[in-house]
C-alpha cells in the first residue's frame, strides 16, 4: 500500500538528511514522472476489468492505495488555428507538466504568441543540481511528450530538431522508438543532414536497438541512447521476441541514472495507450494499459527500496472517447476482451489487400476468433469506416461493437485525468489540481528552480514566428519581436510608415512598398505584410538594437550570442 506525503517523508529523514548537501533537504532526492498518454478513466477501468477476468487480480498495481486525484488538462488558444484550448494536445499537456505553464496545442514547451520564449522544464533545472536525467518511451523518442522535458520547438513536427537537440540538452539517458529521425533519408530516416547516432557516441553515449542491446548495457554507462524501432515502439500485442518492454526499459534507466549521488530525474512515457484510442482498438489499448501498469510495479519498487523517491503519475489527456457499454443495453462483453492476437496495425496491411468479404472473414476469424460474422460487417471493414484508418477503421468498428464498447471519435477528448503517487509528492498533488501543479510539485519535491531553468534559456533563446519568402529569406513579425528587444514602434499616418526606434536609431518601414530608410536614406532592408500583419527582417533588429543575433534555421528559433 501507498503512504502519504507527510508519513513518508517522516519515515525517511534519515536517508533524506544523507543527501541534504547536493539537494537542498528538499524531500525527495530522485523524482520519477510516468505518463499515461491518452490514458482516461475510462482505460484504466477497462486495463481493471480485463485484470479482474483474466489476470485473477482484482486491482490493477496503481488501485492499490496510490490514486491522490484529478487534474485538469485544458491548454491555451492556437495562434495557428482556431483552436480554443479546451481539448488540449500531448504538446501542450506535456508542456504543463514539464514545466508548469500553458501553452497552445503543438508547441514543446514554448510560450504562446508571436514570439514565444522557453520554458525550463523540471529535468532542465534538476540537472542544474548535478542530478542525473532520463526519458522513456514506447512512442517515438522525439514525440511530443519525451521532447517536452529537454527541447523546445514552436512545432511538435520538427521532430530532426528535437533530436539535435537532445545531444546537447544533458540528458544522460534516451529509450524509446524514433531512429528515423536520427538517421538520413538514404537511410529510411528523415535527416537532410547527417546520421547522427555517431554524434551521440562521440559523446560517450553506449547505443542500444534490441533487447539484447539494452540488456548489455551496464549500469556504469553514464549516457545510453536506445531506439528500438524506426518509429513506435510495437504494440504490446505485436512485439517480437527482439523487442524491449516498458517495464524492462524503465528499470535499465534507473539502473543507470540511480548511480549518480545527486539522485535523478525520469519521465517513463506509456505512448502507445494514446495510438490505441486514436484507432478504437480497445484490446490493444488495454494490453498497453496492463504495461503502464506493470512498469508503475517496477518503478515503485525502486522507489520503496530506495527511500528518497517520490513518482506521480498521470495522463495528459483521454483518446478516443471511450464508453463501456453503447446502445442503452446493459452489458459489457470482458470475455471478449483478450480474444484478439494482434492490433489493427498488424492487420492493416492484409486488410488492404482484401479481395473480397470472405477474405475480410478469414482475417478476423483468425486474429480474434468471431467466426459468424455478418455480411454487413464484413462489408464495413472491406469499404472502411470513412476515417485514415480506412478497414482498420472498420475493422476496429466491428470489434468495437462485439465488445460493447464506444467511441466519439479518434481524437482526443477534454475530460479530467487521474493522478497517482508515491512518496513526498502525494500530498502535493492531492485532489483536484491542474496539470501544472505536476511540474511545480515535481520542483519543489525535489528543490529544484523552474523560473531559473527558464531564465537562461530565454536568455539565450527566442522563438518567434517567421515567413520564408520566394527568395528564401526569413522575416518576422515587426511589432512583437521589436517589443521583445525594447524597440519602440510607432505608425506615421502621412507617410503611411512604421517607425522603429532604439538608441537614437530610427528606421521607417512604408507598409505599401516595403521600403526601409533610416533618416530619409535608403536601406537595403525591405519588409513585407502579410494578411495585415508587417514582417521584417532580423538585420534590421540587430542593427536597431546593436546586436549580432543569429538565426537558427534548423531549430526554428533566434540564437542570442
Amino acid at each position: 500500500m501507498g503512504v502519504s506525503g507527510a508519513a513518508f517523508a517522516a519515515d525517511t529523514t534519515a536517508t533524506t538528511t544523507a543527501a541534504a548537501s547536493e539537494t537542498s533537504a528538499a524531500p525527495s532526492k530522485n523524482l520519477i514522472v510516468m505518463i499515461g498518454d491518452g490514458m482516461g478513466p475510462a482505460e484504466v477501468t477497462a486495463a481493471r476489468y480485463y485484470s479482474k477476468r483474466f489476470l485473477g487480480k482484482d486491482r490493477l498495481e496503481m488501485d492499490n492505495g496510490y490514486y491522490v486525484g484529478k487534474a485538469t488538462t485544458y491548454s491555451q488558444p492556437s495562434p495557428y488555428t482556431t483552436e480554443s484550448g479546451a481539448v488540449t494536445d500531448s504538446a501542450a499537456a506535456g508542456t504543463a507538466f514539464s514545466t508548469g505553464n500553458k501553452t497552445y496545442n503543438n508547441a514543446i514547451s514554448v510560450s504562446n504568441g508571436d514570439v514565444a520564449k522557453p520554458f525550463g522544464s523540471v529535468i532542465e533545472a534538476a540537472m542544474k543540481q548535478g542530478k542525473a536525467a532520463g526519458l522513456v518511451t514506447t512512442d517515438n523518442i522525439t514525440g511530443a511528450t519525451p521532447a517536452v522535458w529537454a527541447s523546445h520547438v514552436r512545432q511538435r513536427s520538427n521532430q530532426n530538431a528535437i533530436a539535435s537537440q537532445y545531444l546537447a540538452s544533458g540528458v544522460n539517458v534516451f529509450f524509446g522508438g524514433g531512429k528515423v529521425n536520427f538517421v538520413t533519408k538514404d537511410e529510411k530516416g528523415k535527416r537532410t543532414d547527417k546520421n547522427i547516432i555517431p554524434d551521440y557516441e562521440a559523446k560517450g553515449f553506449k547505443t542500444a536497438f534490441d533487447k539484447k542491446g539494452l540488456e548489455a548495457i551496464p549500469a556504469n554507462a553514464g549516457n545510453a541512447l536506445g531506439i528500438f524501432a524506426d518509429n513506435e515502439i510495437p504494440y504490446v500485442l505485436d512485439r517480437g521476441e527482439n523487442t524491449p518492454s516498458l517495464p524492462q526499459m524503465a528499470q535499465k534507466a534507473i539502473d543507470i541514472l540511480s548511480q549518480n549521488k545527486n539522485g535523478f530525474v525520469l519521465m517513463i512515457e506509456a505512448g502507445r495507450i494514446d495510438h490505441a484510442g486514436h484507432a478504437n482498438d480497445l484490446p490493444a489499448n488495454i494490453q498497453e494499459m496492463l504495461e503502464m501498469d506493470q512498469t508503475f510495479k517496477t518503478v515503485v519498487d525502486f522507489a520503496k527500496k530506495d527511500g528518497n523517491t517520490s513518482v506521480v503519475v498521470t495522463a495528459d489527456h483521454e483518446t478516443g472517447g471511450l464508453t463501456l457499454g453503447i446502445n442503452n443495453v446493459y452489458e459489457l462483453n470482458v470475455d471478449l476482451f483478450d480474444k484478439q492476437k494482434h492490433s489493427y496495425e498488424y492487420l492493416d496491411e492484409m486488410l488492404k489487400k482484401a479481395q473480397n468479404t470472405d477474405e475480410i472473414r478469414k482475417i478476423v476469424a483468425d486474429n480474434i476468433g468471431f467466426t459468424d460474422l455478418t455480411e454487413e460487417e464484413a462489408a464495413l471493414i472491406l469499404k472502411g469506416d470513412g476515417s485514415s484508418y480506412g478497414r482498420a477503421g472498420g475493422y476496429n468498428a466491428v470489434v468495437s461493437q462485439r465488445l460493447a464498447v464506444g467511441w466519439t471519435g479518434h481524437g482526443h477528448t477534454g475530460v479530467d485525468v487521474g493522478v497517482w503517487a508515491y512518496g513526498p509528492i502525494a500530498s502535493l498533488v492531492k485532489g483536484d489540481v491542474d496539470n501544472t501543479d505536476i511540474a511545480k510539485s515535481g520542483a519543489k519535491i525535489i528543490g529544484a528552480d523552474l523560473n531559473a531553468a527558464s531564465q537562461e534559456l530565454q536568455n539565450k533563446y527566442v522563438y518567434p514566428m517567421f515567413k520564408i519568402g520566394r527568395d528564401n529569406k526569413v522575416s518576422y513579425p515587426a511589432r512583437s519581436l521589436a517589443e521583445e528587444f525594447g524597440i519602440a514602434v510607432g505608425w506615421d499616418e502621412a507617410s503611411k510608415s512604421v517607425t522603429l526606434s532604439k538608441d537614437g536609431k530610427t528606421l521607417s518601414v512604408n507598409v505599401e512598398k516595403g521600403t526601409i530608410t533610416e533618416n530619409g536614406a535608403a536601406t537595403e532592408w525591405t519588409g513585407n505584410m502579410d494578411n495585415g500583419k508587417l514582417y521584417l527582417p532580423l538585420e534590421v533588429y540587430n542593427h536597431l538594437i546593436g546586436k549580432s543575433y543569429m538565426w537558427d534555421a534548423v531549430n526554428e528559433r533566434i540564437v542570442k550570442n
